[in-house]
This record gives C-alpha cells, structure tokens and sequence, in this order.
C-alpha cells in the first residue's frame, strides 16, 4: 500500500474517530429570534449556509442505535462513449453506517474507503475517500454541549463537483469542524457562547502544472461568538438580543489567504400577535481579506513564476485585497401560522450596500418538510463548507453513489429537511468572496418510499488584487444545480433506487468554458443470509461538456457486500 493510499486510511479513522467522539451541527454565528422574542441572537455577521438549514440532532431519552461495518467486492465497466477508454476494474470498499443515539448522544455516519484494481484502461483515480459523519455530545445537560463532524469527498474540478467516474483524476476535499457551546441563563436572561474550529484540506490529483495545485492547499479556521438576551417573559414588551462574535481563517496555499471578521450588534423582536412579529437590528462589523504581496523586479513589475501564476512574498506587508468596515442594520418580519411552518424576511444595509434574505421551513407532516432560504453573504470556501455540512438534518440518508463512490449532490433527512454540498464543491477557491443566492430543499419518506428534491442558485464575486496579473483568475461566477432521488423497499429483502442531477457553472474566465453536467444512475440491492450478504447491480449514465470536451460515459456495476 503506497503512502497515498496510506494517507486516506489514515483520515478513513480520523473521520470515524472525530464522529463517535463528539458531537453535530456547527452552531450558526447568528441564530434568528423567534416570534415571542425569546433570547436569541438575531441575524448577525455570521454566514447562512447556501442550503437549506436543518435542526441540530436532538437526544434521544433511551439509548438505541445501528452500527453497520461492511466489506464490499464489486466488478465494474466504464466505458467513454465518444471514443475514449474502456475501463474494467475490481474495486474493493470497507465502510460504516449508522447512528448512536442515547441521553446525551447523537451520532450519525456513512464513511466509505474504496481501492481499485484496474483489469484494462488507465486508471487515474485508483482509491477514494467518502462519507460524512457527526456527533453531538451533552456534557452537561441543558448547560455545556460539544459537537464535531467530518466529511470527505471528491471532484474533478471547476463544474464538475458531481458525476466524477473513474475515467477523470479527481480533487479530493477534506474537511472537520469541532468546539463546544454554552446554553444558560441568569433569571429571565439567557446567556449564550460558542466557540467552532474548522479545518479543510484539498489534495489534487489532476497533476496541474507546478505549484498551481497549491492555490489552495488548506485552511484553518477559528469563530468565536457569544450573547445575551431576554424574551417577553422578562416583564417587557419586546424580546431584545445582543451579542458579537469573531473569526478568522489561515489558508496555506499558493498566496497564503487570511480571513478576519469582527462584530457587535443587538436586535429587538415585537410580537404583532402570537403568530406574527416585526424586527429590527443594527450593529456594526470589521471584515478584512488579504494575500501575501507580489514578487517584483526592480522596475516594480510584478514577477511572474513557470506556472504562470504571480511570485508571492510571504516576507512582505500583507496586501489587504477585501476591507468592509461599517454599520449594518435590517428590519423584517417572522411569521409562524402553526409549529410547523416558520418565515422569516429582512431587508437591510450591508457590505456597503442593501441586502435581502430570508428563510422557510414547513413541516408538512411527521415525515415531510420543505425548507428554503434566500442568502446574501461574504465568506470563504472553507467557512462555507463547515456550514454545509453542519446543516445536515439529524435523520441523513447518507448516500454514497455505488458507481462514483461519491457523496450525493444533496443530502436528505428521512423526515424531511437537508443541505446542498455540490454548489460549494463546483470551485474551490483561497479568495474572499460575497456569495448571494438561494436554494430549496423538498425531502421526506411515505410507507416504502424515500425522496428528495433539491434546488440552487449562487453568484460568487471573487475579492482580488487589483492587478492586471489576475486575469488568471475567475473574479464572477454562477452555479445551478438540481438534485432529485427517490427510492423504494420492493420486498423486505430488497429496493431500488434512481438518482438524477443537472449543474451548470459559468465562469467569467476566458479561459475557462462554460461548463454543464447531467447524470443519472439506477441501483438494486438484494439481501441474503439474514440480511448480511448484499447483492448489488448499478448503471448510470453520466455527461459533461465544456465547450471543448464533451465527455459521455456509461457505467455497469455488480458486486457483493457482507455487513458484519
């Protein structure tokens, strides 16, 4: 086994490590309060996720849980249908999935280590990492709670966050988030804190040309943010938050990027009625994005390296590329017809300049829920994914395609809710950018069946150096992306599922085409022996086209797997 190999085994244990050692969703750094104004921090300078929110797992009173390791052998057939390689290849996969719950407990996890051995063809990716897992972990009940998650996944690039098949090399991302979080109260005052750290690696196969694959290499991130608030059951008229937070991200790629942001503010709730309520904020916040300088010769030109891109300077003044230092301030409504259904809207001032957001959440029933949001916010990519995956609903149906060995677009709770994960995968960037957009997630389960449906849109503008050299760099971009799978239990031994995607990403990057991706794929599974011996069989089919490239290929999947 090559050191490569070693590498992602090692992180295959960290992932399960992490997860069943702690806790589950990354803590917003701005909660929104609630139609009776009880003490919650209001919208603050804390990022909303790209994809629709889902509660944090809730403990459950009795101790229960699965735990299903399993090893898998499977025959594949991947064949290019515009004339390409033909590749056939026996993969063999070990892998966990489950879910822990108890009194102060909540787990759950679905992590894969796949490794192929090629019979013909040539195979760049010839092992692979995927899953997610989570955990969260009361320390002390109703007064100090930990969480952690982990995810690892895999792209093949800019547009290509999904559909990546063996023919492609792939960019494998890594990310884990952990801190703990403080809930009490002094009388009618609630008294709130949270710390998070996050990590993100990104290890690129693609075999770029020299240092270009070290854009981005990691990031480590640090948010801190804290609060203190009284509803109306404090004797007043109005519920009131205040509170303030601060972050900050390393990146250790190519220009060694750093993220800083500071902020204060307070918020008011006035309920209108016991369904309704209006309020308002206001604050003020510091955000700072800078790179290392340029290398430049003595005429004061920038120096540009063999890959093409600038020569940093690490041992210069930092050149500050992003600076937002103002007062922010919004108003808007909360609306809550029934426990089920909760809207929220605000309009307001923000990076210089008005902003819109909002969010829906309806529980149609005990297993059906719909959930949107509408977002307008500066951020990184490692901040964003931390947030992504700490949105996952405590029930996931963690799918990991049996073709790809790939996480699914989006995941989805078996009783509803869900994130989208492909429209932050699609470019994978160092650069401070203001991401606005909205998704839409409809996700549930009815008798023997399961579904989900998911819908995204977001507008990154990149925040660059003022210089002619960045034309190697993307400063827009706009990601769609659609998602959709269903399944359904034929017989107590055995079900089907059918998968679908559709993604387009368009890049003001001369260089770089506009890029469209379609797929869809089809599984069986039929269990023997008491449910431990698995039959599977998969097809799917899978295109993309850049402009240049038009890539169309056909896979076929048998293979067994014995749970233990």
């Amino acid at each position: 086994m090559t050191d490569l190999h070693l590498n992602r085994f090692s992180r295959l244990a960290a992932l399960l490590g992490l997860a069943l050692a702690g806790a589950s969703a990354h803590a917003q750094e701005a909660p929104s309060p609630s139609v009776t104004g009880s003490a919650t921090q209001a919208d603050s300078g804390g990022a909303p996720p790209p994809g629709a929110e889902a509660p944090a797992p809730a403990a459950a009173p009795h101790s229960r849980g699965e735990i299903h390791p399993y090893l898998e052998v499977a025959q594949t057939l991947s064949a290019d249908l515009n004339g390409g390689d033909t590749l056939t290849y026996t993969s063999v996969a070990v892998g966990v999935n489950g879910h822990v719950e108890s009194h102060r407990v909540a787990a759950q996890f679905g992590v894969r280590y796949q490794q192929n051995v090629e019979w013909s063809g040539d195979l760049p990716n010839n092992s692979m990492l995927s899953g997610v897992a989570q955990a969260h972990l009361q320390v002390a009940p109703n007064l100090l709670s930990f969480d952690v998650g982990a995810m690892a996944t895999h792209t093949a690039g800019e547009g290509r966050a999904q559909g990546v098949t063996a023919q492609d090399a792939s960019v494998n991302v890594y990310s884990v988030y952990a801190g703990p979080t403080l809930s009490t109260s002094a009388g009618p005052v609630a008294i709130n804190a949270a710390y998070r750290f996050g990590y993100v690696k990104v290890d690129d196969d693609r075999h770029l040309p020299a240092n270009l694959d070290q854009v981005f290499d990691d990031s480590t991130a640090h948010s801190l943010t804290a609060s203190i608030g009284m509803g109306t059951n404090g004797g007043l008229p109005f519920g009131w938050t205040v509170g303030g937070g601060y972050s900050r991200e390393d990146s250790g790629g190519f220009f060694g990027n750093r993220f800083e942001m500071a902020y204060i503010r307070g918020d008011v709730v006035f309920p209108v009625s016991p369904t309704f309520a209006l309020t308002a904020g206001i604050g003020y916040e510091d955000i700072e994005s800078s790179q290392y300088d340029y290398v430049r010769d003595v005429n004061g030109a920038i120096v540009i390296g063999v890959n093409g891109l600038p020569v940093p300077n690490p041992n210069a003044p930092r050149l500050s590329v992003y600076k937002m230092d103002d007062v922010m301030y919004d108003a808007g409504i909360i609306w809550r017809p029934s426990p089920r259904t909760e809207l929220q809207a605000r309009a307001g001032h923000r990076y210089g300049g008005t902003t819109f957001t909002g969010s829906l959440a309806h529980q149609l029933n005990e297993h059906e829920a719909i959930n949107a949001v509408v977002f307008d916010t500066v951020e990184t990519f490692g901040r964003q994914l931390s947030t992504n995956i700490s949105a996952l609903p405590s029930n996931a149906n963690i799918n990991i395609d049996p073709l790809t060995g790939n996480l699914s677009g989006c995941v989805f709770g078996a009783n509803g809710g869900g994130t989208c994960l492909a429209n932050t995968l699609q470019r994978i960037s160092p650069s401070t950018f203001r991401a606005r957009g909205g998704s839409i997630i409809y996700a549930g389960s009815r008798g023997l069946w399961n579904y989900g449906m998911g819908a995204s849109y977001t507008h990154h503008r990149y925040f660059l150096p003022t210089s002619p050299v960045n034309v190697a760099f993307a400063s827009e971009d706009e990601i769609y992306g659609v998602n959709a799978s269903l399944g359904r239990q034929l017989t107590r031994e055995s079900s089907v599922s059918v998968s679908a995607y559709a993604s387009w990403y368009d890049s003001d990057l001369a260089a770089l085409q506009d890029v469209t991706t379609v797929g869809a794929s089809l599984s069986y599974d039929h269990r023997f022996l008491l449910d431990r011996l698995q039959l599977l069989a998969a097809l799917g089919l899978y295109n993309s086209n850049n402009g240049i490239d038009d890539t169309a290929v056909l896979s076929a999947l048998v293979g067994l797997r014995y749970t233990f």
